[in-house]
């Protein structure tokens, strides 16, 4: 069966196995216009446990909108492939709340393995960093990585119901493709290899005001959808 994301501006990462950031792991440090301050770095196989607690305190309405349906709990077998990471056909970029050290947000490109310059993405920020800026950011990000990597369209699968990210993409520039039933999907089209930007995970600390809007800790198979 062919893997879907969906895109849901709902929880997200969460903390390390202690609750906190046991150490800061190569990535580049962002101010939110709010002037809260992330890390932005590549997942890593080690962060199933970050996942897991961020997972945990999804709120019952939270899970249902990222889901797309009822999902109770997220299986090893789940972790390991939202984690485990080859970077180049599926990435996934995560937000650390720099002052707390916890996980507030998760971007995530999958290629569409039918055309490998295509790409589905998905992003979910924790409840209380929505409205900072935080998805913005996520996506420029991973626009970058995605462009990288030699994709050209990213698609977005989301709740039709999901106001916040509807705006999101419509400010990053995605017309809206297709509707089913609940849903709706957009596609943006990503720049040049000419004309794309340095990768945000190489550049200095900036404001998300001063990042350009683009495409972009979760995305899931349409099979976890129970």
């Amino acid at each position: 069966m062919k893997h879907r994301t969906v895109i849901a501006m709902t929880a997200g990462a969460g903390p390390a196995v202690s609750g906190r950031l046991t150490g800061v792991p190569k990535g580049r440090p962002v101010v939110l216009r709010d002037g809260s301050a992330v890390l932005i770095r590549q997942v890593r196989s080690t962060d199933a446990p970050l996942l897991a607690d961020g997972f945990a305190r999804l709120s019952a309405a939270s899970r249902q909108m990222r889901f797309l349906g009822v999902k109770i709990e997220l299986s090893a077998a789940e972790l390991r492939y939202f984690t485990d990471l080859d970077h180049h056909d599926h990435e996934a970029l995560g937000a650390l709340d720099q002052a707390g050290g916890h996980g507030v947000g998760i971007a995530r490109y999958i290629r569409d393995a039918d055309d490998p310059q295509a790409a589905e993405i998905a992003i979910t920020i924790v409840d209380d960093w929505q409205g900072r800026g935080l998805g913005t950011e996520l996506l420029a990000h991973l626009s970058d990585r995605a462009r990288q990597e030699g994709i050209r369209r990213l698609t977005a699968l989301t709740d039709a119901g999901n106001a916040a990210v509807a705006a999101l993409l419509r400010n990053a520039g995605a017309r809206l493709v297709r509707r089913g039933r609940g849903t709706v999907e957009y596609e943006i089209s990503l720049a040049s290899p000419g004309l794309q930007r340095k990768c945000a995970l190489s550049r200095p600390a900036h404001t998300a005001q001063q990042s350009s809007a683009a495409m972009a800790w979760s995305a899931s198979q349409r099979s976890a959808r129970s």
